[in-house]
């Protein structure tokens, strides 16, 4: 078939998107360009997501919940309106998968990203409770939700797209890319709030610095949203949305389908979506309000760490073709598990203690994370793969993480810290008890 025929078939293209891939004509699109792209898009996404999670420690408790009667409790305030935006993420996967089936998937991004990243840049303006009162925590709440709702709808369908064109002996190299763009994401999100708050004074920093990494956000999404849809307009997505791969479809449609596989799927990284913020939020958290260290340094540290993230990530890819990505994950559920008897220990034993719980808990949470994404998605069938994958992690990612630095900092301020290890432990039984499961109904089937 050729490409203007393919793009006018295709289910999921407006006509500008099909005389784009005109102007692409047949020229391929290498696995080299594809993962590029995605790792952009993905990190664009951690980097927003990040800046706002640092700055419900450093700043939004002081800025928006002064009235609190400690520190303690304004940092679980924050955490509160932190946890907003996992909740409007699957709506915003509804709304956006409907604007995908009407207008097209280069719209359907087009707007997304530019209500994140306008999300993120309004949360820079937004004045204090000591200038309007509650209405401050009310647009922090709104904007919040804005970003939770367009991430839903960030949901472009690449990661599929580079799995799709993964040799089969690498499947598990190329499913760790995108998750790439997490611990990288992490990485520049801290190093920019770490360099405000290494060189401006606590009154500068709280007045005005912390709002720059608001601005680059915006900046980052930008160029992110361009590098996405230059893949996006490719013939080689087309061809796989001629093909139904990449298809969005209705969920109910979905539900009647695959109902099983998005609630095994939903599960099945809880360990690693439950460590997720457990290990890049909560240490900040838990040193701001009862560590000796500065907190430049301890940024620092968070930075190795992320480093250590990205290369246990590479690694995951490299065992996951060894073994199996379902295998892997469900040996890296089985460490988390055994580190959430050591993480509570080494929280305990001083700031020391603290940064090696911070280095080791990235470790271990790349191995577990950068197969997340990957091992359960590749159940959904021909037609189901694109929205059961955006469905499966919206969940997942509600369920794992969007409370855990609220339930974590929560639970070991008021009964102790095993209480976070508790709470480490009982994802990675939901991921062990999810994979066991799915074995057992392929087994009959």
């Amino acid at each position: 078939m050729s490409s203007a025929n393919m793009a006018a078939s295709s289910p999921s293209s407006t006509s500008m998107e099909q005389d784009a891939r005109r102007i692409h004509g047949d020229a391929p699109v290498s696995p080299g360009s594809i993962a590029i792209g995605v790792v952009i898009g993905r990190m664009s996404e951690f980097f927003d997501f990040f800046v706002y999670g640092l700055a419900s420690v450093l700043v939004f408790p002081q800025l928006f919940f002064p009235f609190a009667p400690d520190a303690l409790t304004g940092t679980l305030y924050s955490f509160a309106v932190f946890s907003l935006a996992f909740i409007a993420r699957p709506i915003g996967s509804l709304v956006f998968g409907a604007i995908d089936r009407k207008h097209g998937r280069g719209t359907k991004l087009t707007i997304a990203l530019f209500l994140l990243g306008g999300s993120t840049a309004s949360i820079s303006f937004l004045p204090g409770y000591n200038q309007i009162g509650v209405w401050s925590i009310y647009l922090l709440a709104l904007f919040r939700l804005g970003q939770g709702f367009a991430l839903g709808g960030a949901w472009d369908g690449l990661a599929s797209l580079l799995a799709l064109n993964a040799p089969a002996r690498h499947r598990g190299w190329y499913a760790m890319i995108p998750q790439l763009g997490a611990p990288i994401g992490f990485a520049l999100a801290s190093a920019l709030f770490g360099f405000f708050v290494a060189n401006l004074s606590s009154e500068d920093f709280l007045s005005w610095g912390w709002r720059y990494p608001f601005f680059v956000a915006f900046a980052i999404n930008v160029v992110a949203l361009f590098a996405r849809l230059r893949l996006v307009m490719t013939k080689e997505f087309g061809t796989l949305l001629e093909q139904h791969e990449l298809e969005a479809i209705p969920v109910s449609k979905l539900v009647q389908v695959h109902g099983r596989d998005i609630v095994i799927g939903a599960f099945a990284p809880l360990a690693s979506f439950a460590m997720f913020h457990v290990v890049t939020i909560f240490p900040l958290s838990w040193t701001k309000l009862f560590g000796d260290q500065s907190i430049g340094s301890f940024m620092l540290i968070q930075i190795v760490g992320a480093i250590v993230g990205i290369l246990s990530v590479i690694a995951s890819g490299l065992l996951a073709d060894r073994i199996g990505r379902r295998s892997q994950l469900g040996v890296a559920a089985v460490i988390i598990a055994i580190f959430s008897f050591i993480g509570p220990m080494l929280m305990a034993s001083g700031q020391a203690g603290i940064d090696a719980f911070v280095i080791i808990g990235f470790g271990i949470l790349g191995l577990s994370f950068g197969q997340a994404a990957g091992s359960v998605s590749s159940q959904f069938g021909l037609g189901y793969r694109y929205s059961g994958a955006a469905l499966t992690s919206d969940l997942a990612w509600f369920i794992g993480a969007g409370f855990a630095p609220l339930v974590a900092l929560g639970l070991s301020s008021h009964y102790g810290l095993p209480f976070m290890g508790y709470y480490l432990l009982s994802g990675a039984l939901c991921t062990m008890a999810a994979l066991f499961l799915n074995k057992r109904l392929l087994a009959r089937e």
